[in-house]
This record gives C-alpha cells, structure tokens and sequence, in this order.
C-alpha cells in the first residue's frame, strides 16, 4: 500500500507528505524504507492510506 506520512518527524527519518510504500505490516505497524534508506517499523496513526493494494498480507 502506498501512505502519506502526516506526523512531523525528523528530517532524516520521515518527511511531511511524502508518499511512502509499505513493505509489510507487524503487530500493527508499517515497514517503511525511511530517508536514510533503511526500514523501520511506524506507528499507522501517522500516515493515511493513499492507495490500497490487493495484497492479503499489506
């Protein structure tokens, strides 16, 4: 799925409004690559769904 981040992380982390893609979902949270390129887990009540993807597990 593809999300908007809308919380007011740190530069070198997340960026306001930027689309970010999921790649995974664990115990509730987002994986998401990051803008230091590598990913991490994120709370979903900082981001709102851009586009839905067909796919079970995201």
């Amino acid at each position: 799925m593809i999300v908007r981040y809308l919380g007011k992380g740190s530069p070198m982390t997340l960026k306001h409004g930027k689309l970010y893609r999921v790649d995974g979902i664990e115990k509730g949270w987002y994986r998401i690559v990051d803008e230091s390129g590598e990913d991490y887990l994120y709370p979903p009540d900082e981001f709102e769904v851009v586009k839905k993807i067909t796919n079970p597990f995201l």
